[in-house]
């Protein structure tokens, strides 16, 4: 059944629309050439094929440089304790970016137009400059850690390869010409690259499975450590990453489902399946870094290993071999390329949602990339490398600021029966995504508030 006509999806066809999140004609920000662009044909199984791919490009987000740090600097200082915490973020990610699909099947609307149509005029501008200044942080990450790759793999300037990253503007282009659904299998083969890479490093490095399998068994001991607290705390702070939320909440508005409850039901279904599974992929990436880091640096007493850099010119001799190394990089190259499309697709939802404006797609990119480019450029040339980890740590700073602006509003959203209808959150799910979000963003204020004393 194809999607009913944009003038007509506040009838019968879409029930919900008469609540305070549909009230208005709907302004799609993919456009109406990509919503529901994507079919869904066949049996049960080549249908939920047909859906596979939303999560994945949210699943991006989650590995990618900036949250590598924790990683390295978790596993090196105390070997395989943290493993708990990162399967922990990882749970509590799945649930919002679950809420987060759900919004978006079951209103039409993706967060950011939600939040406009909820939200005063200056309300709305402002949530969308605090949202785009989030959308620059995130993206002044990939764009650092895409230069650093350049710079281990192929000796490239950092400064020279921040410059570089501009033209991924003329890939994205490229890319978006020939199809959604081709972006979508790009973004994947990146995030397969990633995990085979950290998969081979795995093997490498020869852990203690044993205390690997300890690791993720929840211990009191690692949080009345006040050095493995912070870590701890800086693993959870930087799982959620509001664009996601934006993000996610869109792009299932790619799939052609039926627009009736059971349509909508079924979509819903497939989508929770595709995001845990591509979280879950996501959740082995995370923990192959700090295993890595626990078997290759703490275990040989290399226990203060929190830079990219450091890592990558210490894997080969420790593990005796350079590919772990060329591994490394490689692996980091292809997080910065995923990164740096799926955090674009965030800043055009963001833009179009709260204002909704339409830019062209290289306008919309070639701005967010200035904005990133500018300020990186004049940091790696004026201190370059101890300079780039100063401003990775001020990205996500402001990425931490933002997220209650995401979270707050995506929990309350789905939690409105008049809107949602009979997808609202049960009172079990409300209790559970509000003790998730205070959660969230206690730790946060904790961690901004040491990093600024500090």
């Amino acid at each position: 059944m194809a999607p009913p006509p944009p003038g007509a999806e506040a009838s019968a066809a879409n029930p919900y629309y008469t609540g305070s999140l549909g009230s208005e004609r709907r302004e799609h920000q993919l456009g109406s050439e990509e919503r529901g662009s994507i079919a869904l044909h066949g049996g049960r199984i080549r249908r939920f094929f047909g859906f596979v791919g939303p999560g994945y490009l949210v699943a991006v987000g989650y590995m990618d440089p900036g949250n590598w740090a924790t990683g390295l600097a978790g596993g090196s200082a105390f070997g395989y304790q943290l493993l708990w915490i990162v399967m922990l973020s990882n749970g509590m990610a799945i649930f919002l970016q679950i809420l987060s699909a759900r919004l978006g099947i079951a209103t039409g609307l993706d967060l950011a137009q939600a939040c406009r149509k909820n939200a005063s005029r200056k309300s709305a501008f402002l949530q969308w400059v605090l949202s785009e200044i989030a959308i620059c942080a995130t993206d002044l990450a990939e764009v650092l850690g895409t230069a650093i790759a350049l710079n281990l793999l192929f000796n490239i300037p950092l400064s020279w390869g921040v410059a570089i990253t501009a033209l991924d503007v003329f890939l994205l282009l490229w890319l978006q010409k020939l199809g959604y659904r081709f972006l979508e299998s790009v973004v994947i083969s990146l995030v397969l690259v990633i995990f085979i890479c950290f998969g081979i490093n795995l093997f490498l490095a020869g852990p203690n499975w044993h205390a690997v399998a300890e690791g993720f068994i929840p211990a009191r001991q690692t949080l009345q450590n006040s050095a493995s607290l912070y870590v701890a705390i800086g693993i959870i702070g930087a799982t959620v990453m509001p664009h996601n939320l934006y993000l996610h909440s869109s792009i299932v508005q790619t799939r052609r489902f039926e627009r009736s409850v059971e349509g909508r039901r079924g979509a819903i279904k497939s989508a929770t399946i595709d995001v845990v599974s591509a979280l879950m992929l996501a959740l082995l990436v995370n923990s192959a870094i700090l295993i890595t880091a626990a078997a290759a640096f703490y275990q040989t007493g290399h226990r203060n290993v929190v830079e990219i850099g450091q890592a990558f010119h210490l894997l080969a001799p420790l593990l005796g071999t350079s590919m772990a190394s060329v591994l490394f990089g490689v692996a980091l190259l292809a997080s910065g390329l995923s990164s740096t499309l799926t955090a674009t697709l965030a800043g055009q939802v963001v833009m179009e949602g709260y204002l909704n404006l339409r830019l062209p797609a290289w306008q919309r990119r070639l701005l967010t990339r200035c904005i990133a480019i500018v300020p990186a450029l004049i940091v790696t040339a004026a201190y370059g490398e101890s300079g780039i980890g100063r401003l990775l740590i001020l990205s996500q700073v402001i990425l931490s600021l933002q997220l209650p602006f995401a979270v707050v509003p995506l929990i309350r959203f789905t939690s409105d029966a008049t809107a949602m209808g009979t997808f609202a959150n049960s009172r079990l799910v409300r209790c559970a995504a509000w003790l998730i979000a205070l959660l969230i963003v206690s730790l946060n204020v904790y961690l901004v508030a040491s990093l600024l004393r500090d």
